[in-house]
């Protein structure tokens, strides 16, 4: 995963670039040296990755703390340890069969349903996402006087991974203990509590998507992420008033998605 390292960083005093350096700093070495990593448990900072998920919930601020704290140590922003990545993979698939539970899936259906959160919401989605964000944080965000930095793919995954999982907490765990005896129970109650939970999770992950981009240096005008708060909190107001419950949607987008 490329740093987003000055690029004369990486120059020496007659102008070209050292091979080691060069070597070093390439994204195709960040990310041969990520995923040889992802298949070396013992090599993983679990609990480190746990204190993130942590902190994700009580004070993200914390957690970006840390990224540049990896980028004075190591230089780069991106995660360098998966450990963050397995610990949000075993969530998903938990809370997906805990979902296919609660909705009475069978077993073909809910490792059917496994599949398509695993490989299209969250690694598909995912990548959509990231790239995007990549795409528009370089090409708008990046001060005039910092266009020696970029900000690089990796990053950009990692802030979606941070914003993902509150989101898959309250909407896949919490959510779960509410779903059949209030929410899908055809009341106003029932909806309030469901598409509360959804203006909770999607403010949390426009929140931490905001944190993440703001926390580099040189970025401009970040607050611009805050700007999806308008619309979410006006269609949260229009499903209360319509009856709309995002809850019942959802639940059956996920048992069409299984026939």
């Amino acid at each position: 995963m490329l740093p987003s390292t000055s690029v004369n960083s990486l120059v020496q005093g007659n102008g070209v670039l050292n091979s080691r350096d060069a070597a070093r700093h390439t994204a195709g070495a960040k990310r041969y040296k990520y995923l040889r990593r992802l298949f070396r448990f013992r090599q993983m900072d679990f609990e480190f990755a746990a204190w993130q998920m942590l902190y994700l919930f009580t004070s993200p601020q914390r957690v970006y703390r840390n990224f540049h704290y990896r980028k004075q140590t190591k230089d780069q922003w991106a995660r360098d340890d998966p450990a963050f990545l397995v610990l949000l993979s075993i969530w998903l698939c938990v809370s997906t069969i805990g979902f296919g539970f609660v909705l009475d899936m069978g077993f073909f259906e809910t490792i059917k349903l496994l599949l398509w959160v695993v490989f299209i919401d969250c690694v598909g989605v995912g990548l959509l996402i990231s790239t995007l964000m990549w795409f528009i944080s370089n090409k708008y965000l990046v001060k005039r006087q910092s266009r020696d930095y970029d900000v690089e793919w990796g990053y950009a995954f990692d802030v979606h991974l941070n914003a993902f999982y509150p989101l898959l907490v309250i909407l896949h765990f919490i959510q779960l203990f509410f779903i059949n005896h209030v929410i899908l129970t055809d009341t106003f109650i029932g909806y309030l509590v469901g598409n509360t939970l959804w203006l909770v999770a999607v403010g949390y992950y426009i929140y931490v998507t905001f944190l993440g981009y703001s926390a580099l240096p040189f970025l401009k005008n970040t607050v611009i992420l805050l700007y999806p708060f308008a619309p979410l909190i006006l269609l949260y107001g229009l499903s209360l008033a319509l009856g709309w419950n995002f809850t019942h949607t959802l639940c059956s987008f996920y048992k069409y998605r299984v026939k």
